[in-house]
């Protein structure tokens, strides 16, 4: 669109018209009656319009006074050709507004607007305001409760295909952030943490793995809108979720891990720090692991702190990391989670104790200290002869035969005595936590069918906000912006005017 350049005559004076007319409107009568909460929605509504008109009158100023200058384009061609009063409207937290600025063509070329380089202008209508507004309440709650939420920032209305548009937009950066994000600060005795663990979304059917897919259209729907407990399985995508973190060690008992009363003295596990979160939907785990190896190498270039990866058993989890750590020639101790090993003592119990046999968590506590003392094969040898002396069946002991079996393949990974005494965590709560707050409390909501990109960049964005690292991001992300929409258009890649780095 082309007009000509808002007036300079007086620069600001409709901001100071809107401004007075709020001065007026504050001190007339009919104010004087209203509660405090009618003059925040008035002075909430009023102000709004106030800065849109000074962020316009500042726009136009610029206009006015925006200089003519030699613009070249990538290719090395002077475009010479010039014309002012092209216009472009901009929907910004406070309001629609419209850029004034000059055109710079080429024959037979498209318009260049050094003007849109120096304001950084986005190629869409929304402003990097409202793009940041999009992505950080798109990745706290629903698509709807965030257009709600933007409406009642900005006063206007974003819709569902849009927000899911600029939040995949939001994330393109994020594996080029990564490689330079900050570092804290750790002690060179620290431990450093790997973890990982998968977490199921339920998608769209053009979303699901292959394999998954042919699955679900085999299977029938018991309801039209919705689905029944137990059709979820064929519709999932599995999002694999891992964590980094530092901990400075504490060394503890078996005892301190079995504490018998609640009266008993407790020494704290070590607390994690500094953790770093990632999640995909997108990628498999073998790549996930990858960047976990990556950022524990941008913490520990060398290899000089211990290495600990934390593991809930999965076999394909196990094989993953140790095929990594070989590879990249670091010495990583697995670990499986006590927690899962309690879980498996708690269920072999129930088939040598009848159930709710206040025995039965004395017998779990034992065999839990002979596991943490480093005894799981001796734990596993009892379990099973004392099946055979009761003379339990293959239906009665097989909990207990299972937990053997257990014990008895992850044995390698049980040294809880070296773990204990080093001062390591031997629970996973950090990454199930992650697993739930990154996977579970936003893209579990009822009735959410997600597709890729979408599911991809939710994930990607609620993994910058649990490593607080958002806006640190996001300054890189436009910063980026900036040199992929409009320094690429210029010879030497830089916007005439532009001083930014």
């Amino acid at each position: 669109m082309i007009a000509l350049a808002p007036s300079a005559a007086a620069p600001f004076a409709e901001s100071e018209a809107v401004f007075g007319g709020i001065l007026r409107r504050m001190q007339s009568d009919d104010t004087m009656s209203m509660s405090h909460g009618d003059l925040e929605e008035l002075l909430d509504t009023e102000g709004r319009k106030l800065l849109r008109r000074l962020l316009q009158d500042h726009l136009d100023l610029r206009a006015n006074h925006e200089p003519r200058v030699e613009v070249v384009d990538d290719g090395g061609v002077r475009n010479g050709n010039v014309e002012a009063g092209h216009r472009r409207s901009l929907q910004t937290v406070f309001g629609d507004v419209t850029v004034t600025r000059r055109a710079y063509r080429r024959r037979g070329g498209s318009n260049l607007h050094p003007a849109d380089g120096i304001l950084n202008l986005p190629p869409e209508t929304f402003s990097h305001g409202v793009r940041k507004l999009a992505a950080i309440e798109a990745a706290r709650g629903s698509y709807e409760a965030a257009a709600a939420a933007i409406e009642r920032r900005t006063g206007e209305r974003v819709g569902k295909l849009q927000l899911e548009q600029l939040t995949a937009r939001a994330v393109i950066d994020f594996d080029a952030y990564n490689r330079i994000a900050s570092l804290q600060p750790c002690g060179a005795d620290d431990v450093l943490v790997i973890s990982c663990d998968g977490k199921g979304i339920v998608m769209r059917p053009d979303a699901l793995r292959e394999a998954t897919r042919r699955a679900a259209s085999r299977s029938e729907h018991r309801l039209a809108t919705r689905l029944s407990k137990g059709e979820k399985a064929n519709r999932k995508r599995m999002a694999e979720v891992g964590a980094v973190y530092d901990l400075t060690p504490v060394v503890r008992s078996a005892a301190d891990i079995m504490r018998v009363s609640a009266g008993d003295d407790v020494v704290a596990a070590p607390k994690a720090r500094a953790k770093w979160l990632t999640a995909s939907v997108v990628e498999g785990a073998a790549t996930v692991v990858a960047r976990l190896f990556d950022e524990a190498e941008r913490r520990d270039p060398q290899h000089t702190r211990p290495w600990v990866a934390l593991v809930d058993g999965n076999n394909h989890q196990i094989e993953l990391i140790t095929a990594e750590a070989r590879r990249r020639r670091v010495d990583v101790t697995i670990v499986v989670d006590f927690v899962h090993v309690l879980e498996y003592l708690w269920k072999a119990a129930w088939s040598l104790h009848d159930e709710g046999d206040p025995a039965a968590e004395d017998w779990v506590r034992e065999k839990a200290l002979s596991v943490l003392e480093g005894k799981a094969s001796q734990v596993a040898g009892a379990m099973r002869r004392s099946a055979t002396r009761r003379g339990l069946d293959a239906t009665a002991r097989r909990n207990a035969d299972v937990c053997a079996d257990y014990l008895l393949r992850k044995r390698p990974y049980l040294d809880y005595p070296r773990a204990l005494g080093s001062g390591w965590p031997i629970a996973t709560g950090v990454i199930e936590g992650a697993c739930r707050h990154l996977v579970k409390d936003r893209m579990d909501i009822t009735g959410a069918r997600w597709g890729l990109e979408g599911a991809e960049a939710v994930l990607k964005l609620r993994a910058l906000a649990a490593n607080g690292s958002f806006e640190e991001y996001w300054g890189f992300h436009v910063i980026r912006e900036k040199r992929r929409i409009h320094e690429s258009r210029y010879l030497a890649n830089s916007v005439p005017g532009d001083k930014s780095p």
